[in-house]
């Protein structure tokens, strides 16, 4: 039986609805929002999944391009692997999820968010959120929510509640925001250097927003909620709390509280084979080691409680030792080395042209991007074995981290017509390596010379909760990561935030948290700064000798497909000869990528003189393509052709053509009309009037010296290759036809950006 319930926010109604579709999943709902639509199932194993000790969730998010209206490109023609937009969508859904599920709870279980349809306005990412917490919300899966997400935006000053594609194109913020009954349980943005405060008023107000979206799912789950399963919980053997106490006694300490991650990863595995190889016997390995990981647990977190020091001696506000390098690889385009502690981050710039952006095949209506930021997590970075492959998850959603962080100081495409890739190789890591590639990125931009409008920095704080008290830690490293609350990471300017994203494990945050997190964010983030300053503190003045210069340059809008040529032809014979990039749009806007200025020239000279427009009066070096009995036909400009009549070819009467000029000869010609039909009537002999031959006078019009050769009457001038020239000079290599060496009245001023 179909159940719905509504609710109107920020003038658009939110729809969901259950009883319709997939009936047979544990729960299922749609949701609607505008025009867009996605449904969203929830399914659970009955038993829990044998030999894992952590939740076996899953969330796939289903782009499908019919949603948009839209047939997937390529040969096969249908949907593939996810998107990164799909991906990102993934990970956000289940970062608000996950702290909810009951601890101990082992069952495999799979949320699948399928997009059926979109309106290219209304983002379907907040609705698989919702759609995920309503069909667990009615489901028997456990879950502890329900939770709701809001999309917030800033423009001209003011808060925009879930802003359409159309209004975040004008936003400084966009913000998406998970909250419980009582509790942030989600934080993601991009920011355009947006102040702490205007944060933290976009999470006030995203937190009314979700209120009312929480209490639609109550009365969704109070209509047809199903009973919940049991969680079937282990419980330790109680005999075995006082010996592993004892064992441990002092020991673990000493292990723990060292400056390596070497060393204390040395130290615990060390100890663990000791506690196995005492205990074995009498206990099993795994209820040893589970107890282990216990007592490690609260160590560490009562020492950062109580004490205020951390497993390496920091205090909670202490940052590790950063070192910062430029440089260091000698044919990229620019390199930057950020080193935080054991966290090692190298970033690469590589610039290419307008036509190696990315084109985007989703039903996002964003259909390129020409800023990339790829983010690599080799198996060595951590000192293991592992396998290597296409990204997974994690890499996706640490490199889009990235990129949103480092996009909004990024030139526009007028200022800086490249294409820009950037991809960061973790070398080590113990602890935000996310945040360390947005400054190795920063270092890499300013090597290259991208004009950046300022570098951008980022640190990661934790968060440890316990006994009615809390500490927030700056700059976390991987155990801390691992064993406490929180990963909130904080990229921005000295001006502002670009970045935001935090994920929990507990059940959510309060404002006082959030709001002392970001007041150490900024505190690290400009101690960050400071340091990267020192390497480098602007961007390079000029490109590497080994980027490619892009010039551009501006034709008619009208001669575009001239340019282009019939399917292509013409501009790709252009690149292929000059070994050259070019990128043309439709208003005439031309981009000429080389690392070589001759061929940049070359280029240039090529399309100017496709796209140059005849005039009377100028002359030009021009190629004789066809002969007639009633003169010559030539070629002056590419595609353009004139005739010379046989009474222009010379100062003399000419007997025939042929006795004067033939074809492939390159000669002088002066415009002398272009009639009605765009005819074009050349001269030759205006040329021999404009510039009479050295050393003598010119022989008169149709009178030949008797001394003439059958090939040419004495006295007349050289063209076409006939002999040696007199008087005008044939252009040197490396001229341009029509252009250097011409006589007065020459055309010699084309129109470049």
């Amino acid at each position: 039986m179909n159940h719905s319930v509504q609710e109107e926010i920020a003038g658009r109604t939110l729809t969901i609805e259950t009883g319709r579709l997939a009936n047979l999943a544990n729960g299922s709902v749609t949701v609607r929002y505008g025009d867009t639509v996605v449904l969203v199932t929830a399914c659970a194993a009955t038993e829990p999944r044998e030999g894992v000790d952590f939740l076996p969730l899953t969330v796939d998010y289903e782009e499908r391009l019919y949603a948009a209206g839209k047939i997937p490109g390529g040969y096969i023609k249908r949907e593939g692997r996810p998107s990164q937009e799909a991906t990102l969508a993934m990970r956000l859904t289940d970062r608000g999820l996950r702290p909810l599920f009951p601890k101990g709870f082992r069952n495999e279980c799979q949320i699948v968010v399928t997009v059926l349809s979109t309106d290219q306005e209304n983002d379907p990412d907040i609705l698989s959120v919702i759609g995920a917490s309503a069909a667990l919300g009615i489901s028997d899966i456990p879950f502890g929510g329900p939770i709701a997400a809001t999309r917030m935006g800033y423009v001209d000053g003011e808060l925009v509640v879930n802003p359409t594609f159309s209004q975040l194109g004008s936003s400084s913020l966009d913000l998406v925001a998970a909250h419980s009954r009582d509790a942030i349980v989600m934080v993601e943005a991009g920011a355009r250097e947006i102040p702490e405060g205007v944060t933290i008023d976009a999470l006030r107000k995203a937190e009314e927003i979700n209120r009312k979206v929480i209490e639609l799912q109550d009365k969704l789950i109070a209509h047809c909620g199903k009973g919940k399963m049991a969680v079937a919980l282990q419980q330790a053997d109680p005999d075995l709390e006082e010996p592993v106490s004892r064992f441990l006694d002092g020991r673990l300490e000493s292990a723990v509280f060292t400056a390596s991650k070497e060393e204390c990863q040395a130290n615990l595995d060390r100890l663990k084979k000791e506690l196995v190889e005492q205990l074995g016997e009498t206990f099993s390995a795994k209820e040893l080691l589970a107890l282990f990981e216990e007592k490690l647990k609260a160590l560490v977190r009562r020492s950062i409680l109580t004490r205020g020091i951390r497993t390496d001696g920091r205090d909670t506000r202490t940052i590790r030792p950063i070192t910062c390098e430029v440089g260091i690889l000698p044919r990229t385009h620019g390199s930057g080395l950020f080193t935080r502690g054991e966290t090692q981050v190298l970033t690469i710039a590589t610039l290419g042209s307008a036509r190696e952006e990315q084109r985007l095949d989703t039903i996002s209506p964003e259909e390129s991007k020409r800023f990339m930021h790829h983010y690599n997590f080799p198996p060595f970075s951590t000192g293991e074995v592992g396998r290597l492959g296409s990204p997974r998850r994690r890499e996706i959603g640490h490199g889009a981290l990235a990129e949103k962080a480092l996009l909004p100081v990024i030139p526009s495409e007028t200022e800086f017509p490249y294409t820009i890739r950037l991809v960061s190789e973790v070398m080590s890591s113990n602890g935000s390596t996310s945040m360390a590639s947005v400054c190795g990125s920063s270092l890499s931009l300013m090597d290259a010379g991208v004009p950046i409008k300022s570098p951008v920095a980022g640190a990661a704080m934790g968060l440890i909760m316990g006994d009615g008290a809390y500490a927030v830690l700056t700059d976390i490293a991987g155990i801390e990561d691992a064993l406490g609350d929180m990963d909130f990471k904080v990229a921005g300017t000295s001006e502002g935030i670009t970045a935001l994203q935090m994920d929990i494990k507990i059940k959510g945050i309060t404002y006082d948290v959030l709001e002392k997190a970001l007041s150490q964010a900024k505190e690290a983030r400009l101690f960050i700064l400071d340091k990267m300053s020192e390497t480098i503190e602007s961007s390079r003045p000029e490109l590497s000798r080994y980027a490619p210069r892009m010039t551009k340059i501006k034709v008619h809008p009208d001669k575009v497909r001239i340019v282009i040529g019939p399917g292509g032809k013409t501009i790709r014979s252009i690149t292929d000869e000059t070994k050259t990039t070019i990128d043309i749009e439709d208003d005439g806007t031309v981009i000429i990528g080389s690392t070589s200025e001759e061929a940049t020239r070359k280029a240039i000279s090529m399309i100017e003189d496709l796209t140059r427009e005849v005039e009377v009066g100028v002359t030009y070096t021009g190629k004789v393509t066809r002969l007639m009995n009633f003169g010559a036909f030539v070629e002056i400009l590419p595609g353009k052709e004139g005739l010379v009549h046989i009474s222009e070819l010379a100062d003399y009467r000419v007997p025939s053509v042929e006795e004067v000029v033939k074809v492939g000869d390159e000669i002088m010609v002066k415009v002398i009309e272009i009639d009605r039909q765009g005819r074009i009537n050349l001269s030759r002999r205006a040329v021999f009037q404009e510039c009479p031959p050295e050393g003598g006078e010119r022989t008169p019009v149709g009178a030949a010296p008797e001394s003439a050769s059958p090939r040419r009457p004495a006295g007349q001038p050289a063209f076409g290759g006939h002999g040696p020239r007199t008087g005008l000079r044939r252009p040197q290599d490396g001229e341009r036809r029509g252009h250097s060496g011409a006589p007065p009245g020459h055309r010699n001023n084309p129109n470049r950006m």
